[in-house]
């Protein structure tokens, strides 16, 4: 895999582990941040021997902070515009990716932080951290997806509440409300993501895409038509190698080997 400045990439068997260091600002997210973390979530895709991705923050303070503030400072209404539809951008590549990201969150998710986590298909959270989008005592709002996807997640009250105060909930807070799956303790955080990735990684791979594009896109449709991408995924998956090898597999009494074809 590619050597960034920002972004650590390792493989962990079936699993990419992807951390943000940048340690000095608490992993903020600045503009060579951003194009790291899309240009190796993107590799990560791409590459037929990964079959997970996990993201997560350098050291154990902070996830990622949020995005910084030096960036943001001195905008107008163009480059205010411009900065967010570039932060939108990275978390749509993750949101929309084929493959499935885990953000292990290990201390503070705030503002962009926040949003990074959110577009990652699930969360798992050490007990130390802390989530948050605190953009509105900046006197602005939360510019990467963090407004529509924080209520399609945890529903409108709870969003409206944590968006207009800017105020900030722990991890077993943030379990209760749905907004993180599961916690674990910040020295089991890591593994306890590489685990749940490989779980995922022993399955059919086509079959964890589709379920991705099934939920993801049917999010954004009415239940009629969500049910009709459904039947269109479940009948074009019934033409792959992997169908047939999981069918066989179980009439046969063996474990599968999928081959993602």
């Amino acid at each position: 895999m590619d050597e960034f400045r920002f972004v650590r990439m390792e493989r962990r068997e079936s699993t990419a582990l992807l951390t943000i260091d940048r340690q000095e600002k608490l992993n903020a997210l600045n503009a060579d941040v951003l194009e790291e973390l899309a240009e190796a979530v993107t590799d990560a895709f791409v590459d037929d021997d990964v079959r997970a991705i996990v993201i997560t923050g350098a050291g154990d303070k902070s996830f990622v902070a949020g995005a910084d503030i030096d960036m943001l400072a001195e905008q107008d209404v163009l480059e205010g515009r411009q900065n967010s539809l570039v932060g939108q951008d990275v978390m749509e590549t993750i949101e929309d990716g084929p493959k499935p990201v885990i953000a292990a969150v290990n201390g503070y998710a705030l503002g962009g932080g926040c949003e990074l986590a959110l577009a990652c298909d699930f969360r798992i959270a050490s007990t130390n951290a802390v989530f948050g989008l605190p953009e509105v005592g900046l006197g602005i709002i939360p510019g990467y997806g963090g407004t529509q996807r924080l209520p399609r997640l945890v529903g409108t009250g709870h969003a409206l509440e944590l968006i207009m105060t800017g105020g900030k909930i722990d991890a077993h807070e943030a379990q209760r409300i749905g907004l993180v799956n599961r916690v674990a303790e910040p020295d089991a955080l890591i593994d306890e993501a590489l685990k749940c990735a490989a779980k995922i990684a022993k399955v059919g791979p086509i079959a964890v895409e589709f379920a991705k594009q099934a939920v993801r896109r049917g999010m954004l449709l009415s239940l009629k038509d969500g049910f009709e991408l459904e039947a269109d995924l479940f009948g074009m998956i019934s033409s792959t190698a992997d169908m047939k090898e999981g069918m066989q597999a179980f009439l046969e009494k063996r474990k599968p080997q999928f081959r993602g074809k």
